[in-house]
């Protein structure tokens, strides 16, 4: 077995404390995840190994309802979470060409953090505002109306936070 870094040390006592408030129920996994998530931010694989160990439930079914749910992220996310909506409205009013514009600006693909952690974009299917379309998501900032010249003025104004 690995030895165990100072991180990986912080997220054991995280997911000791989540499990132990949690009654060490596997029929709590879904809630135990999300905890953890909250406090991490991701669901670091040692974690989800942890946590089959102490619920006595199989790896696989840690990892099956990990990555069947969108809500949990196996892999760390930038500081701010860009959102590209993707429904039906955004992409026929250039939604795609949000995302290509994202993707040279960053350095980064799809679901990938830049270089100074500062940034992560995703593909979401609609945030329920059509008639702004396309729209971006940064954090809970809603940018409506976006054109891919416009990508780096608004990322300016997270960096500069």
């Amino acid at each position: 077995m690995p030895v165990e870094t100072s991180v990986e040390t912080k997220w054991f006592e995280t997911a000791d404390n989540i499990l132990q408030s949690n009654n060490n129920d596997p029929s709590t996994l879904i809630a135990i995840l999300q905890d953890v998530q909250r406090e991490i931010g991701y669901l670091p694989g040692p974690v989800l190994e942890k946590i089959a160990r102490d619920l006595d439930i199989p790896l696989a079914r840690v990892y099956a309802v990990a990555t069947f749910y969108k809500a949990f992220k196996l892999q760390p996310s930038g500081k701010h979470i860009i959102k590209v909506c993707l429904g039906t409205a955004c992409h026929i009013k250039g939604g795609p060409l949000i995302m290509k514009a994202l993707e040279q600006e960053l350095g980064v693909a799809e679901e990938q953090v830049t270089e100074d952690g500062m940034f992560s974009f995703e593909a979401v299917r609609c945030v329920g505002c059509c008639g702004l379309a396309p729209v971006i998501m940064v954090d809970e900032d809603f940018h409506g109306k976006m054109k891919p010249k416009e990508i780096r003025k608004i990322l300016a104004k997270y960096r500069n936070e």
